[in-house]
């Protein structure tokens, strides 16, 4: 289990940060004849971070550059990754190549099209803006094809969501204010949004947000659902369904524990432990057993009360759901035990 650590938080620099670093490294080489020891970028919100090379190479008519991603006290799978930047004189303006460990696109929603190197809008304009700066410097045309490479990346990939989203061969080349702000819901709501997208642009009717693994094998399994159908839940109901309110997908599954399942059916949509409880008096209320008031956990209570408990929850929580960010969406919800069980359904 991954800790926060004491103290304040040190933020660190996204992978689209790093390669633009290393764009800029490589073009000096390229152009100006020799690489730097360190590099200076400027990011979109104005900061101005320096980044030391890791890595320098050059060969005729290319320079390539690297730079260790540092993402501070965020547990980002990436940090300490090698992003790699190769520049080669081109013709046509700027163009993006995706080396080894990026992936490339194949399913439409995403930013970036099909078949496109798997590099996000704002790290393509902070690259570009990088060659477009170079050049006049150095008088040269703005003609350079960009290859981004992170050795190891095809198998840090299979940590992330990549391969669900469609993303196949290797990570993603992401951020869009450079910055990695440490243990921030930021970019696991993002990533669920992008999960939406492409299960809309892939034509399903049907997606699932569950919050842990085992609950959403039970709810891939009990309904036959493909892979990019699966949103990554989590703790974040609120930030799925709030997103799916938006850009609706006709039926929504949310699976999960019976203790996260008990704070969904009170209202909450923040799942997490840190913030928010399951309030015993209320459950004991739903449920018509006044001996659930003095449960210390939700699987205490369904141990004192039995599957009634688990149908009184899961039933609850379609209301919430379904009151809440029904309309063009209809919903229903298995809850499960630790083992996998599934102790309730309810909109089935």
């Amino acid at each position: 289990m991954t800790r926060k650590p004491e103290g304040p938080l040190r933020r660190g620099w996204t992978t689209g940060a790093c390669a633009t670093a290393a764009v800029r490294a490589a073009l000096l080489r390229l152009w100006g004849g020799a690489f730097p020891d360190t590099v200076q970028i400027t990011l979109p919100k104005g900061e101005t971070p320096v980044f030391a090379l890791a890595h320098s190479a050059t060969g005729d008519g290319w320079a390539e550059a690297g730079i260790t991603k540092d993402a501070g006290d965020d547990p980002d799978v990436t940090h300490g990754a090698l992003i790699v930047v190769r520049v080669t004189a081109s013709a046509g303006g700027v163009t993006f190549h995706a080396g080894e460990g990026v992936g490339t696109v194949t399913k439409p929603g995403l930013p970036i099209g099909v078949g496109e190197p798997a590099i996000n809008p704002v790290p393509r304009e902070m690259m570009t803006a990088q060659v477009q700066e170079m050049a006049a410097r150095f008088g040269r045309p703005a003609d350079v094809a960009i290859t981004v490479s992170i050795p190891g990346g095809v198998q840090i990939a299979e940590k992330t969501w990549n391969p669900r989203l469609g993303i196949v061969g290797g990570l993603s080349v992401l951020g869009t204010t450079g910055i990695v702000r440490p243990f921030s819901c930021a970019a696991w709501i993002a990533s669920i949004h992008r999960g939406v997208d492409v299960a809309r642009a892939s034509g399903l009717s049907h997606v699932a947000g569950c919050t842990g693994s085992t609950s959403e094998a039970v709810v891939q399994r009990l309904h036959g659902l493909p892979d990019h159908a699966m949103l990554d839940m989590g703790d974040f109901a609120g930030g799925m369904l709030k997103y799916l309110r938006r850009h609706p997908v006709p039926h929504v599954t949310i699976g999960g524990g019976i203790g996260k399942m008990t704070k969904l059916a009170q209202g909450a949509l923040d799942l997490h432990s840190g913030r928010s409880q399951v309030d015993f008096a209320a459950l004991a209320a739903l449920c018509g057993d006044p001996r659930l008031a003095q449960a210390n956990t939700a699987l205490q209570a369904y141990e004192i009360a039995g599957k009634p408990a688990a149908q009184a929850v899961a039933d609850r929580a379609l209301q919430v759901v379904t009151t809440g960010f029904g309309g063009k969406m209809t919903f229903d919800i298995v809850v499960i035990d630790r083992a996998g069980a599934v102790l309730a359904r309810a909109g089935a």
